[in-house]
């Protein structure tokens, strides 16, 4: 299906996460190269320290973050575009009062997603 709306598509949770879920709103069976997906996090919420097997880019909707890249630690707000590099351990704070929203995409190759201490 080439166009669907937001609400069509189901949330589920984030498993290793605090207060976040997420959207595949282009999986894999849509589309040859890339999954669209689109996560928010509550006020205070937000993902542990963890690598993912594929690069991610991302597009900030709404909110603000603070998020950790490697030894890096930056905040983002809506327009900001971030780039995670494969392998690269990264991390998420809501440190707003709104819900933190983005667009991350990554492309259509096997994941392995590890939770560092």
């Amino acid at each position: 299906m080439p166009v669907k709306h937001l609400t069509d598509v189901p949330l589920q949770p984030v498993n290793a996460g605090e207060g976040v879920t997420f959207q595949v709103l282009i999986g894999p069976d849509e589309a040859p190269n890339f999954a669209m997906r689109r996560f928010k996090m509550e006020p205070g919420g937000g993902m542990p320290n963890h690598t993912n097997a594929v690069e991610h880019e991302q597009f900030v909707l709404r909110g603000r973050a603070r998020i950790g890249i490697g030894d890096e630690v930056i905040e983002v707000k809506p327009t900001d575009v971030v780039f995670i590099p494969a392998g690269v351990p990264h991390w998420y704070k809501n440190i707003g009062v709104e819900p933190f929203e983005f667009l991350c995409l990554v492309p259509n190759q096997p994941d392995k997603v590890e939770i560092l201490e």
